[in-house]
């Protein structure tokens, strides 16, 4: 199935964290917050202006993103819990540097 979602909302699959502390502690899923991270999966064509103009979104299908604690809707799509929120909701695009790539 395919989905686009509507002008400025944006479909988010979160990024798990890691299940275990560097200390080597495991972490169980009862006790693991939801992350605040995702990957950006598809967005819309943009918010509508008051000129009816079309302002395009920031974000692209691929970004790193990082959003609130309570934001969007979760959502299933072929089995796969997503998240559909509003741009406005994303706090940021994370990047990675040149010199975090090279140590990575």
């Amino acid at each position: 199935m395919s989905f686009r979602p509507l002008h400025d909302r944006v479909l988010v699959r979160r990024i798990e964290e890691s299940a275990t502390t560097a200390g080597g502690i495991i972490i169980p899923d009862t006790a693991k917050e939801k992350p605040q991270e995702g990957e950006v999966v598809a967005v819309g064509k943009g918010a509508i202006g008051d000129d009816n103009a079309i302002i395009p979104l920031d974000v692209k299908a691929g970004d790193r993103v990082l959003f609130g604690k309570w934001s969007g809707t979760e959502v299933k799509i072929d089995g796969e819990e997503l998240l559909i929120m509003k741009e406005s909701d994303i706090l940021g695009i994370v990047e990675q540097t040149k010199t975090a790539r090279k140590a990575a």
